[in-house]
């Protein structure tokens, strides 16, 4: 776990069925084209509830690591960040991340993110850590740069969105001897 300020970082447990599927339904037009899988497979609390056992059961394996913001004074979810795609042969993995519409911008996401980011490297001694996003994401793109990931190419027709168009990802990477440094 990891606290600063009014939150903490943790990872997603059961019992946070009902926050977590309200955090997704708030945010669900947000996330349609690039959390695909989240916004599919969470159309309802029967669905949420399923999905996220099979989240949980992939940490169990680590294959998959899924973490949750919550805020202090409201016990809110406000965040989600998930380590996925983990190749323990380097190690190095992708990371992903969605912040609620009504904290965009506040920069918690970039102060979550660098503080993450120095747990994983320290923790699960990644060498690497990635995320893919589209030109289009603008906010993905600031995160990149403010955590201080380098680009490292654009890989074409690379992911389907919800909608089914077949799009490039720019792929930025983070090395565990360029961690970024949050100020608390």
């Amino acid at each position: 776990m990891i606290s600063f300020e009014n939150y903490t970082l943790r990872p997603l447990e059961i019992n946070d069925l009902h926050a977590y599927f309200n955090l997704v339904e708030r945010n669900r037009k947000r996330l349609e084209d690039f959390f695909t899988g989240t916004v599919s497979r969470t159309q309802d609390i029967n669905a949420t509830e399923l999905f996220l056992k099979e989240i949980i059961e992939k940490r169990d394996q680590k294959s998959y690591y899924p973490f949750v913001l919550e805020a202090h004074n409201t016990n809110e979810l406000v965040a989600f960040i998930d380590l996925k795609n983990i190749d323990w042969s380097i190690p190095k993995a992708e990371i992903g991340c969605y912040t609620d519409q009504k904290l965009a911008g506040t920069g918690l996401t970039s102060k979550t993110m660098k503080l993450f980011l120095k747990y994983c490297f320290e923790y699960f001694e990644f060498k690497k850590i990635f995320l893919r996003t589209h030109y289009s994401n603008k906010a993905a793109l600031a995160l990149a740069k403010n955590c201080g990931f380098e680009k490292e190419g654009v890989i074409r027709m690379d992911y389907r969105t919800t909608s089914g168009e077949i799009v490039d990802l720019q792929y930025y990477g983070l090395l565990n001897k360029e961690i970024p440094v949050a100020t608390i």
